[in-house]
């Protein structure tokens, strides 16, 4: 089993460097990928309302040869549930088909600007976690104005900002952000999917040195970002590989020419946070 080095937020809790997607798994594969996940050492299970597997991912942590409290399960609150008094009541269900008592991370999953309610549902998370709830909270693809205007709003800055970020979009700017801000950065699609650039000279000569898989260099490149990722596989040799990122270290030149892999239209699905909705 791998154990993880953490990083700390601004909150004070801490989370691995390396955390468990679970989209699009449900039923008993979902419960069965995230049981040998925590088995090889996955310690940050990564779900949401929308995803609709919370309640596998429950019953694979009350499986687990794992103690709860070693457990970080992270959670998102879907756009249909941004007016107040929703979030507060989706927040309870969540903690509720998790069957835990207090959920360890809740985000507000997209802005969704269009309805222009995610000052409120950000309202709602900060008076969850002052009720006991929520433990960690923070936000999912916000950029730098809906950040602003949630900070300004509640004077509470969110300890994760959970953003599409991968070779292809790397996301500088909204990284420089985070860092001001102290926020710290989660990648969903950290690999770019099955766009992944595994056959670029800039990843395929690294895994080459290395002796490792261009998977591998990817979420080191992350780690090295600051960035935590959270890939998804239900293979078990894909996900302890995905694990082993601690026994290499990429150069700075290896850091920069995969860095330079970016495009401006490097998004996977055009998913915009000015413009895409997520009911």
């Amino acid at each position: 089993m791998t154990t993880l080095p953490t990083v700390p937020l601004n909150d004070t809790t801490r989370l691995p460097i390396v955390g468990f997607g679970t989209y699009p798994m449900k039923g008993e594969q979902a419960v069965a990928a995230v049981g040998s996940a925590l088995e090889l050492g996955y310690r940050l299970l990564d779900t949401a309302v929308n995803y609709g597997n919370e309640e596998e991912v429950g019953e694979a942590v009350r499986r687990a040869a794992v103690r709860r409290e070693e457990v970080r399960v992270q959670t998102k609150l879907p756009g249909r549930h941004h007016a107040y008094d929703l979030a507060l009541g989706s927040l309870r269900d969540s903690a509720r088909r998790l069957g835990v008592e207090q959920l360890d991370v809740a985000l507000v999953h997209w802005p969704n600007p269009r309805q222009g309610r995610y000052v409120d549902a950000w309202r709602a998370l900060v008076r969850a976690q002052q009720d006991g709830l929520v433990r960690t909270v923070g936000v999912s693809n916000f950029t730098e104005e809906h950040l602003s205007n949630i900070i300004d709003a509640t004077g509470v800055v969110p300890a994760v900002n959970q953003i599409e970020l991968h070779p292809w979009f790397p996301q500088e700017q909204l990284r420089q952000v985070h860092n001001r801000l102290g926020i710290r950065t989660q990648a969903w699609s950290p690999l770019g999917k099955r766009r992944a650039p595994f056959d670029e000279p800039a990843v395929a000569d690294a895994a080459r040195e290395h002796g490792v898989s261009p998977a591998q260099v990817i979420l080191r490149w992350h780690v090295q970002l600051g960035s935590l990722p959270l890939p998804k596989s239900a293979t078990r040799e894909r996900q302890r590989t995905n694990l082993e990122v601690l026994g290499f270290e990429l150069t700075d030149e290896q850091m920069r020419a995969i860095t330079a892999l970016g495009r401006p239209d490097g998004r996977l699905f055009g998913g915009d946070p000015d413009t895409h909705e997520e009911i």
